[in-house]
């Protein structure tokens, strides 16, 4: 399984333990973050991983910063992109068997490191249960 994976400043430390934990894995990562501390533009980080997933280049997307919400904006501008702010195994859960969500969005300052991967392992391994839900995911994007 191939991933890209984004950050900003707020989600180095925790981008280099979740790399490190999906290449013991045996999975192919991307890595578009930034390497530093240093203050940046989170949309910088984001469009590219956006990009391999909704070109289908990669089988999921992961993006960590602050809060997650600018990450999550920003990804969800892009068509075929359902990205979820995911801060518990459960709302991971059901962010993968609900909507299909194809980028997990993770709040660094407000999650332990052990709980982003947990919540990591929780989104590559979770199925779209599809039925019901698969008519609510397809209304989803906008037709301009």
């Amino acid at each position: 399984m191939t991933i890209s994976i984004g950050n900003d400043h707020a989600g180095t430390e925790y981008k280099q333990a979740i790399v490190a934990h999906l290449e013991t894995k045996g999975y192919t990562v991307n890595n578009y973050g930034t390497n530093a501390n240093d203050s940046v533009d989170y949309p910088d980080y984001v469009h590219p991983v956006a990009t391999d997933v909704a070109d289908k280049k990669v089988d999921f997307g992961i993006l960590i910063c602050g809060s997650a919400n600018g990450v999550a904006m920003t990804a969800n501008k892009h068509q075929k992109i359902r990205a979820g702010i995911c801060w518990t195994k459960e709302i991971t859960e059901l962010t993968r068997q609900h909507n299909n969500a194809n980028i997990c969005c993770i709040p660094a300052r407000f999650t332990a490191l052990q709980q982003a991967i947990q919540i990591v392992d929780t989104f590559l391994t979770t199925e779209f249960e599809g039925g019901r839900h698969q008519n609510r995911v397809d209304k989803i994007p906008v037709s301009c």
